[in-house]
């Protein structure tokens, strides 16, 4: 299973977008401080995630939540 999702961190209070097979070790990664674009707002919690059959699609829902219509759904839907 591959996961799209959406981290925020504790410190600063902005969100993360992003997608990966292993939610639990992607986690543990950007708290460890090794991904440039999310360190400097350690640490992090999972906000919200949805599970997919394949990368691909874990892939597009990441994407889809970047742009302005995605988004605006995460606030209509209260996740963000």
């Amino acid at each position: 299973m591959y996961y799209a999702y959406i981290l925020r961190s504790l410190k600063n209070g902005k969100h993360y977008f992003g997608s990966c097979e292993d939610l639990q070790k992607r986690l543990s990664i950007h708290n460890a401080g090794k991904v440039r674009s999310s360190k400097s707002g350690i640490p992090y919690i999972v906000l919200y995630s949805e599970t997919y059959e394949t990368r691909s699609a874990a892939f597009q829902r990441e994407m889809y939540f970047k742009t302005l219509e995605g988004r605006n759904w995460l606030k209509i839907n209260k996740i963000i």
